[in-house]
């Protein structure tokens, strides 16, 4: 005869202290640390003991303290003393979960005894030329590492088999309600919210369509694609004007350019209020390299902003057949498609209403932590006995 517990992990046996879940937060991009609170919060729900292991700006702009868990302050690095202050955390959990490449490789560093052991990985990194070979390698130890490693996109779960995960599952992941979010992640200056009017105007655009970009100003976003596209739209008239919100290496570059070229682009910098920014626009712009499952692409489908985007990562499985799909570095591509979407407001209607299609058809918060708790459910369950 076979005896096994009936009960989740998260309803113990009486006298036992609940689950004790380890998250652990890697870079702290935007949609990941707005993924670990929101899984927090339904982990807490349901009665799961939860530690989040973040940085104190982390718990500042999330306030994962403010879902019922316990905050620990770690800095995002390998050195000893960070390990050590995750190895005292991790000695007391029951499990360990880490979001992202970096926060799996410190975690597994810091894993002193046999726990079983989640990885996220939300996004990928990019490198070329000799650092291209240590991602590699670092990808590869981690995924060998996890007990289950969850990818955000198909592609990502492809990528963890290819690195030797052991069991690799597309994950289910929400769009959590934004908490304190700036436009490239970094909690920077703070706007006041305007209705989409109101941004209209602020920004100079009453008269005229309004693009709208966001993301980190950084080689793999394709902004320089995008502003040679902008030189396509530049013979409208009106002339539309792009605004690009978000931070990042590539913004002095960017903002040579424009002058330069007489660009009919804005950089407006980190942004807090993205949903207003989206409410102000016609159409929403996302040219990057790649992509898993982009926060913006997000919020624009379910604001009812048409999208372009690059048909990259995830993307495609993302949106489906509500945004215009573009090859990635064609600015020809993407520039068309914009001129053509300016001039059907027939097409742009009708992808607002597939988009709100979609949209409905993505994980909720509950399906996320469900998913995430059935996954905890395996890896902690009692091991049969005869």
């Amino acid at each position: 005869m076979t005896l096994v517990s009936s009960q989740p992990p998260h309803a113990r046996p009486h006298g036992q202290s609940p689950l004790h879940a380890v998250q652990v937060l890697g870079g702290g991009s935007a949609g990941s640390s707005a993924h670990v609170r929101s899984l927090a919060a339904g982990l807490v729900a349901r009665g799961v003991r939860v530690t989040v292991c973040a940085p104190d700006e982390a718990e500042h702009l999330y306030d994962f303290t403010g879902t019922g868990a316990a905050h620990v302050a770690v800095d995002r690095s390998t050195d000893p003393a960070s390990v050590a202050a995750l190895r005292a955390v991790c000695a007391e959990a029951d499990l360990v979960h880490a979001h992202g490449l970096h926060a799996g490789l410190r975690a597994s560093l810091a894993l002193g005894r046999r726990v079983p052991f989640v990885v996220t990985w939300h996004t990928r990194a990019h490198a070329e030329g000799p650092r291209a070979h240590l991602l590699r390698l670092l990808e590869r130890r981690v995924a060998k590492a996890a007990s289950v490693l969850l990818g955000t996109s198909s592609d990502l779960v492809d990528r963890a088999r290819a690195r030797g995960a052991r069991d690799a599952r597309l994950a289910a992941v929400a769009l959590p309600a934004p908490v304190g979010r700036a436009a490239d992640g970094a909690g920077e200056e703070h706007h006041e919210a305007a209705d989409g009017p109101k941004a209209r105007a602020e920004l100079g655009a009453t008269e005229r369509p309004l693009l709208l970009a966001v993301g980190a100003l950084e080689r793999h976003g394709g902004h320089e694609v995008l502003l040679d596209a902008a030189a396509m739209w530049r013979e409208l008239d009106p002339v539309p004007l792009l605004v690009i919100a978000g931070e990042g290496v590539l913004r002095p570059d960017l903002q040579r350019r424009i002058e330069t070229e007489d660009l009919p682009v804005r950089l407006l910098g980190s942004r807090r209020d993205v949903p207003e920014l989206l409410a102000a626009a016609d159409l929403a712009l996302l040219p990057s390299r790649w992509e898993s499952r982009s926060v913006f692409a997000q919020e624009a489908l379910r604001a009812g902003v048409p999208l372009v985007a690059t048909e990259v990562g995830g993307t495609p499985e993302l949106v489906g057949d509500a945004a215009e799909l573009v090859p990635y570095g064609d600015a020809g591509a993407l520039g068309g498609a914009v001129v053509r979407l300016l001039g059907d407001p027939g097409r742009r209607q009708w992808l607002v209403e597939r988009g709100t299609w979609q949209a409905g058809t993505w994980p909720t918060e509950d399906a996320t932590v469900a998913q995430v708790l059935s996954v905890y459910d395996e890896l902690t369950r009692p091991v049969p006995f005869a």
